[in-house]
């Protein structure tokens, strides 16, 4: 697990107050891409079975809208290794320039898709291929977003900038669900005609918002450092598995349950409740939208603990509690109430989040300035093409259970481990940049 972890000449000056301006900045744009990624999610579970996959039963479309979903996961890493290239070479702020067009205009697109009646197989692998392209852009923008966020701030302060990002998440699911919502409230017949493609062609303009934003963010101080020392890797992701493929594999554990957990709580659980309970739809989305709203202060307050504890310590903390909540949360989901399924969906994300709020202080820290973006982008986004295959698994294993949830939470308990170990591990691991922060601006 070692690499050369080399300090910087002399110190990095940061301060609170750009520290917090950049964090917002970035926290603005993640929250736009996420809201175009996860809209993908939502529909893949109430729209993509029955418009894209036609000629298939239910649950056999259900598999193939999910498989389609999980191709975004499979595509990320490619998508960090590219953009991990550009940030660790050419700068952070570059690769978030691209990655935000990339995956605004592949959203936008999605809404202008025509459905499988009307061009047949063409409609599902254009939907792929978009997909794709989704995939590849996230698989750059968050270790990005993190990364500048995390190198503008003082050291003693990275846990609640890197939440701050983190908030970009639940924003996201908070307007796309939201989104989603509103257009349920149509006619079916309505809803499947055009309701549907609202939501994504709203990622337009707000492409526009987003670029407008990257744009004002200045370059990261400690990669100016790298530049003015000559201190880039030529292929920083190769590195990365030669160097620092122990520390890759860590940062991959410990990024599982913030991932992973929160897609069996949020993609799978709607699935499940509307085509396996007979949920009614809007009642699954909706329990999304309220578990995003008291997700958000979750994150600022695991932030700071994370300052005080530890990431890695937190993220303990988050999967050992998820882990011990799995199977009451599902017997609380097959009640079929809406009022169990709200209560069910929103403690176990906010169970998830003690350890996704703090994954971007983690994971910056196992890895060294020359190598961060692409540390940071391939531990998150493996994890990630990971998890985006785990809606599909347990559907699968529903099958294979008679529909008994039983087996749903025995995955979420098993990737809660895998992420405990990633955090104990990671905690002892942990590198600090030499950076001074600035007297005058020690306040936020």
């Amino acid at each position: 697990m070692s690499e050369a972890v080399q300090p910087a000449a002399s110190p990095v000056i940061v301060s609170g107050k750009d520290a917090a301006r950049i964090a917002r900045a970035a926290f603005v744009g993640t929250a736009l891409e996420w809201y175009d990624y996860f809209l993908f999610g939502t529909a893949a579970a109430l729209v993509f079975n029955r418009l894209f996959f036609t000629d298939l039963d239910a649950t056999a479309a259900t598999l193939a809208a999910f498989a389609t979903f999980g191709v975004g996961f499979a595509a990320r890493p490619i998508g960090a290794f590219v953009f991990g290239m550009v940030g660790d070479r050419f700068g952070r702020k570059p690769a978030l320039l691209v990655t935000v067009v990339m995956i605004g205009v592949a959203t936008g697109l999605i809404g202008i898709l025509p459905d499988y009646l009307s061009v047949g197989i063409a409609a599902p692998i254009m939907l792929a291929v978009l997909r794709l392209v989704q995939g590849l852009a996230v698989g750059g923008e968050w270790g990005g977003a993190v990364t500048i966020a995390v190198e503008h701030a003082p050291i003693e302060r990275r846990g609640r900038f890197a939440a701050l990002v983190q908030i970009g998440s639940p924003v996201g699911t908070l307007l796309s669900s939201g989104a989603f919502a509103l257009v349920l409230m149509l006619p079916a017949d309505a809803f499947d005609a055009w309701g549907w493609r609202l939501p994504f062609l709203a990622a337009f303009p707000l492409l526009g918002i987003a670029l407008y934003i990257r744009l004002k963010v200045e370059e990261s101080p400690v990669f100016a450092q790298l530049v003015e020392q000559e201190g880039r890797a030529k292929v920083p992701a190769l590195e990365v598995f030669r160097k620092a493929w122990g520390r890759l594999l860590v940062a991959v554990a410990a990024a599982l349950l913030g991932v992973g957990g929160f897609y069996m709580m949020t993609t799978f659980v709607v699935s499940y409740g509307s085509n396996t309970l007979g949920v009614d739809r809007g009642t699954m989305v909706n329990a999304t939208l309220i578990a995003a709203v008291f997700q958000i202060p979750m994150t600022v307050y695991a932030g700071r603990l994370a300052e005080r504890f530890g990431p890695g310590r937190m993220t303990v903390v988050g999967s050992l509690a998820t882990a011990a909540a799995a199977f009451p949360l599902f017997w609380l989901i097959d009640t079929g109430q809406a009022f169990a399924i709200i209560l069910a969906v929103t403690l176990g994300i906010l169970l998830i989040t003690l350890a996704y709020a703090v994954t971007g202080a983690l994971l910056t820290e196992l890895f060294p300035p020359r190598l961060r973006y692409s540390g940071v982008a391939l531990g998150y986004n493996l994890a990630g093409a990971i998890s985006g295959f785990l809606p599909l698994l347990a559907t699968a294993s529903l099958l294979a259970s008679d529909n008994q949830s039983w087996s749903a939470a025995l995955l979420l308990i098993a990737i809660a481990a895998i992420t405990a170990i990633g955090g104990a591990i990671g905690e002892r691991l942990r590198i600090r940049d030499d950076v001074n922060t600035e007297s005058e601006e020690h306040h936020e």
